[in-house]
């Protein structure tokens, strides 16, 4: 075998083996939830590092835990980068020593470290409350940064010029190959994942190949003594909290929530009174829906009289809990008021808290029909302690505290992570994960989910409940025409059930992108319940 061939040999193994063990491991305790994950075990910076940085910042529950653990990958990180860059290494271009390349791959460990863990940290909120705009906006950091990092490796003066064209192409083909690698992985049986992540490693290997030649050999660099690389970084760790900023003014503009059916009568066959629950950050004026049998939920409860305040977005930070009490009031009421049987619809958070209305108040309930609009799709997957304890999820949840008190600054209406909405999906969290979707006997129910919840939901199993599905991003459903016939066709009694063909494609092209989840078992808080886990059997609605 030729020197050339026997350092091809020695970088497949190195890029394929690593991978191989985290794939076998996984399948061997059945840990469904995280398969898509290990091709990334040997990815191309910063990737590898995301994928370290989501394990740490799930699977530990103290800072003593967390910061040996992030010291231990730092070291596992920069040794391997090393090797695989030295094996790499284009034969017509001299390269370095080894133990410069462990030094210098030891420092780009360490700060690629500084440089993603807010955006891991989002990915972990993403896990938390299942918003696919957590997930994708920790993902852009990831195609901004890539082509820079992949020089810092290789190259003394990595951060001085922009990245030739060639890397960029690299960087883009890298995060394609990475996601349609673990869709895969969680599309074929059993232990046949374990190849599918070998064939994933060495697609890395002939990755590592070519962006370390077109680091090692770059054609041209413009700007060549412009620091644009600390540039970048610098905006894109101003961006963790920027984003939050503007996604704050999206969710909670001053536009009042009035779908359809709030603004217009609805057709005289359906025989329900509708009680519309809006979603977070919602607020309502008091002024009553167009049709006299639609009442408004009020996150405030209800007056004197037994109608609904009116309310603000602060309201809807209470948990769960209350806010289903307050609704359990409130179906009392329409239904003692009106004599009808009473409908639920609800939106986002909305939606959550109809489902825990029906599980916290069972039949006999005047309850026939829930129509959950944008719910959340498995849900607390993570976990962090309130301030002042310790447990799973320590070190991200002072992260977050970090973020949102930064991106709070702008705006009036302040939300953080540990307000009583989120904490009461922490503590639920078995209950939610394992049965939002899950039907209830003697009530019919109807899930409408836009297409952005598919990369939402983690491999396997997600519903058990009919569906209706389009293209759409998270609460952009209500008020479509194709979505409120549907509504009153359900109302009306029909049967609806339209799933989407590419919704589970889409499923599976998430799965590379989303946090491991924390198994139920491992953490006090939830291993009293006795809820399935859907990480580890990929089903829902499980027996206790």
């Amino acid at each position: 075998m030729t020197s050339s061939g026997g350092r091809w040999a020695a970088l497949l193994a190195l890029a394929v083996l690593p991978p191989v063990l985290e794939a076998a491991a996984l399948m061997a305790i059945n840990f469904h939830g995280a398969r898509g994950l290990p091709p990334q075990v040997t990815a191309v910076w910063p990737y590898d590092s995301y994928h370290d940085l989501r394990w740490l910042l799930v699977y530990h529950n103290s800072w003593w835990s967390f910061l040996l653990g992030l010291l231990a990958l730092i070291a596992f990180r920069g040794v391997l980068s090393a090797g695989l860059t030295a094996l790499a290494w284009p034969a017509s271009v001299n390269r370095p020593s080894f133990e410069w390349l462990v030094k210098r791959n030891l420092e780009v460990a360490a700060l690629a470290a500084v440089i993603i863990s807010p955006w891991a940290a989002l990915s972990v909120a993403f896990s938390t409350v299942a918003l696919s705009w957590y997930l994708l906006a920790s993902l852009i950091p990831m195609l901004v940064l890539t082509p820079f990092l992949q020089r810092a490796g290789v190259v003394g003066h990595w951060w001085r010029g922009l990245p030739t064209v060639e890397l960029l192409g690299w960087s883009l083909l890298n995060f394609a190959l990475l996601t349609a690698a673990a869709a895969l992985v969680v599309s074929v049986p059993g232990w046949w994942s374990v190849a599918v992540v070998a064939l994933a490693g060495a697609a890395n290997a002939l990755l590592w190949r070519q962006t370390v030649a077109a680091a090692a050999l770059p054609r041209r660099i413009r700007w060549p003594r412009v620091p644009v690389a600390p540039i970048a970084i610098l905006l894109t760790m101003a961006a963790a909290v920027g984003w939050q900023s503007l996604f704050g003014l999206v969710v909670s503009g001053p536009k009042e929530w009035r779908p359809p059916v709030i603004s217009q009568p609805l057709p005289d066959r359906v025989p329900h009174a509708l009680i519309a629950i809006a979603g977070h950050d919602s607020r309502w004026d008091g002024r009553p829906p167009a049709d006299p049998r639609v009442e408004r939920f009020s996150y405030r409860g209800l007056d004197g009289q037994g109608r609904p305040l009116q309310y603000g977005p602060r309201d809807t930070h209470q948990s769960l809990g209350s806010s289903a009490a307050l609704l359990a009031a409130q179906v009392d009421e329409v239904h003692r008021r009106t004599g009808r049987p009473v409908a639920l619809l609800g939106e986002s958070e909305g939606a959550m808290v109809a489902r825990m209305y029906l599980e916290k108040w069972p039949k006999p309930s005047p309850v026939e029909a829930v129509m959950l609009f944008s719910p959340l799709v498995q849900p607390g997957r993570a976990y962090y302690p309130p301030p002042g304890h310790s447990g799973w999820g320590l070190a991200v949840g002072w992260e977050l505290r970090g973020i949102f008190a930064l991106a709070n600054l702008p705006q009036k209406v302040k939300s953080n992570p540990d307000q009583p909405f989120v904490r009461s999906v922490l503590v639920d969290a078995p209950f939610l994960r394992n049965r939002t979707l899950c039907p209830v006997p003697g009530v019919r129910m109807i899930a409408f989910l836009p297409t952005v919840s598919a990369v939402e939901a983690p491999p396997g199993e997600y519903s058990q409940i009919p569906v209706f599905q389009l293209p759409a991003f998270h609460g952009g459903l209500l008020g479509r025409r194709a979505a409120e016939t549907r509504v009153v066709d359900f109302l009306a009694g029909g049967e609806i059930d339209r799933p989407r063909r590419e919704y589970r494609l889409l499923q599976r092209l998430g799965a590379a992108w989303q946090p491991p989840p924390l198994a139920l078992s491992v953490n006090p808080i939830w291993s009293a319940t006795r809820e399935a886990d859907p990480a580890f059997t990929g089903r829902v609605c499980q027996a206790r």
